[in-house]
C-alpha cells in the first residue's frame, strides 16, 4: 500500500527529496494545505531502501500507511517498473 501524509504534516519539507519516485508534492496554497503523496507513484520505497523514507525523516511521524490504497508485494513491483518507465 502506498503512504500517506495526514494534516499533522508541519511543512518542514524533509520528505519530498528523500522520495525515489518523486511521489510527494507541495499542497496548493490553501488554509491547511500540507505535502501529499501521490499514490499511484508511491511504491514504499520497495527497491529502493529497506523501509519508507518518507516516514523515516518526518519529525511529526505524519507519513503513515494509507489503509485505503492496499497493494501486494507484487502489485507494488509491478508500480516500480511502470514509474520508472514514466
Amino acid at each position: 500500500m502506498s503512504l500517506k501524509i495526514t494534516e499533522k504534516c508541519i511543512n518542514c519539507g524533509a520528505c519530498e527529496p528523500e522520495c525515489p519516485n518523486n511521489a510527494i508534492y507541495e499542497g496548493e496554497c490553501k488554509k491547511n494545505y500540507y505535502y501529499f503523496i501521490v499514490p499511484e507513484k508511491c511504491t514504499e520505497c520497495l527497491g529502493f531502501y529497506d523501509e519508507p523514507q518518507c516516514a523515516s525523516v518526518c519529525p511529526v511521524d505524519c507519513c503513515i500507511l494509507d489503509e485505503e490504497n492496499i497493494e501486494s508485494e507484487e502489485d507494488l513491483f509491478k508500480k516500480i517498473n511502470y514509474v520508472r518507465n514514466l
